[in-house]
């Protein structure tokens, strides 16, 4: 595995220590394998404890995770996925379906407590779904953040049958799988060589 350990100038100006930047972002990776080391649900839980504090519209918090564990639903779950994929959610020694809660709105009296009628806000279940989608991907983002954190990969995919696994793991409706992440301790040579990212000015303009 190739890292880049060195801080670069720029990584002086993050109140990040450098160490937990490496962690976090330039020497995390998405691995194609995994070692049978175990993910307990102690560690899940201690990610959850600091990903729960991503910012989502209103506090909506639709974000709800579902743990692949046993043999019939890892089967199920490797049934739906791309067959390039297979291999990696087979390897991997815990796997997460990240769903949008579509009822989330029923959530707003608690987890909104200031504003009693925001839940009437999202009536239209068109814009609820849309809302519930967008928020849910913000967590998405901070809880690949938070394995990372715990020193695991996680392996977020696109490529499954969305239908399906709503169909499977959501048969009473109301959610909507969002990705399926693979969790857990990489293999050797897990990577391959890392991409190229675009530069900052080819990114960032201002207006």
């Amino acid at each position: 595995m190739t890292t880049s350990a060195t801080p670069t100038t720029a990584a002086h100006h993050l109140a990040l220590a450098p160490e937990a930047q490496d962690l976090l972002f330039r020497e995390a990776r998405t691995p194609n394998a995994f070692s049978a080391e175990p993910v307990g649900d102690e560690q899940v839980a201690a990610i959850y404890d600091l990903v729960k504090y991503c910012p989502t519209s209103m506090n909506q918090q639709p974000m709800r995770v579902v743990l692949v564990r046993s043999a019939r639903g890892r089967r199920a779950l490797e049934a739906l996925v791309a067959p390039g994929n297979r291999p990696k959610v087979a390897s991997a020694p815990l796997v997460a379906l990240l769903a949008a809660d579509l009822e989330f709105h029923r959530q707003l009296p608690r987890v909104f407590p200031h504003a009693p009628g925001a839940h009437a806000a999202f009536a239209d279940p068109v814009a609820r779904r849309e809302s519930a989608r967008f928020n849910t991907a913000l967590q998405v983002a901070y809880f690949i953040l938070g394995v990372r954190a715990a020193g695991l990969a996680a392996g977020p995919i696109a490529g499954f049958d969305a239908d399906g696994v709503d169909a499977e793991f959501f048969p009473g409706g109301g959610r909507e799988v969002v990705t399926v992440v693979n969790i857990g301790r990489p293999a050797a040579d897990a990577w391959f060589p890392r991409l190229p990212r675009l530069p900052f000015h080819e990114v960032v303009t201002t207006a």
